[in-house]
C-alpha cells in the first residue's frame, strides 16, 4: 500500500489485532509520486568462480538482502561497471536468479527483462512478479570472459522499488580482483 506524505517520510507503528502484533509498514512516497524504499535493501557480497584474467566460464554472483521492512517489494536491479581497465561483457542469455545465496541455492526467480546498455556499461534486471521484503536473492552474471588485464573491478548496484517514478537506491560496490598468473602451457 503506498500513502503520499508530504515530508516524505515514511509511517512506522505497531498494531494490536486480536492479541497479535503486527508492525505496518508504508513505503515512502513524495508529492512527486517519486516511490522510495523505507529500509533500502543491502549488497550483502560479490564474488566470483574464477579470478583468473581472461578465462571463461565464470560466473559473477551478486547477493542482495532486501529487509522485511523495506516498505516495496523489489522491481528492478541496475549493475554498472564503474572501475577495471577492461570492459567485461555479459552473456545476457545466461543471467539468472535466485532466492538464497551462491552456497544456498534456492528457487530461481523470472526475470521479465535483462538488458545491457554498452555506453554506460549497465546491465537492467527487472523482477516479474518484483521480490517481496524479507528475502535474499542472488543474481548469477555470465562474463562472455573473465578481463584481459588485472586488477579491481568495481560493480556499482542500485536497486528500484515499482513503480514508474521509482527512485533507485544505490546499494554499493560489488569489487572482484582478477590476476594474470603469468603464461599457461596446455
Amino acid at each position: 500500500m503506498r500513502t503520499a506524505f508530504l515530508l516524505g517520510t515514511a509511517i512506522a507503528c505497531t498494531a494490536v489485532i486480536g492479541g497479535y502484533t503486527a508492525n505496518l509498514t508504508q513505503a515512502v512516497q513524495l508529492r512527486d509520486g517519486k516511490v522510495y524504499f523505507v529500509q533500502p535493501p543491502q549488497l550483502v557480497s560479490a564474488v566470483t568462480t574464477y579470478k583468473d584474467t581472461y578465462v571463461w566460464g565464470a560466473t559473477y554472483y551478486f547477493t542482495i538482502s532486501l529487509p522485511e521492512n523495506a516498505g516495496e517489494p523489489l522491481q528492478r536491479i541496475t549493475i554498472n561497471q564503474r572501475e577495471g581497465a577492461d570492459r567485461v561483457r555479459f552473456d545476457l542469455k545466461d543471467t539468472f536468479a535466485f532466492e538464497g545465496t551462491r552456497s544456498n541455492e534456492g528457487q530461481k526467480l523470472t526475470l521479465k527483462d535483462v538488458t545491457s546498455d554498452r555506453e554506460t556499461k549497465t546491465l537492467s534486471l527487472t523482477f516479474d512478479p518484483p521480490v517481496s521484503p524479507g528475502r535474499n536473492i542472488t543474481i548469477a552474471l555470465k562474463p562472455v570472459q573473465n578481463p584481459m588485464v588485472s586488477g579491481v573491478y568495481l560493480f556499482g548496484v542500485t536497486a528500484f522499488p515499482p513503480g514508474e517514478q521509482a527512485h533507485g537506491q544505490f546499494l554499493g560496490y560489488g569489487r572482484l580482483q582478477f590476476y594474470n598468473y603469468g603464461p599457461r602451457f596446455f
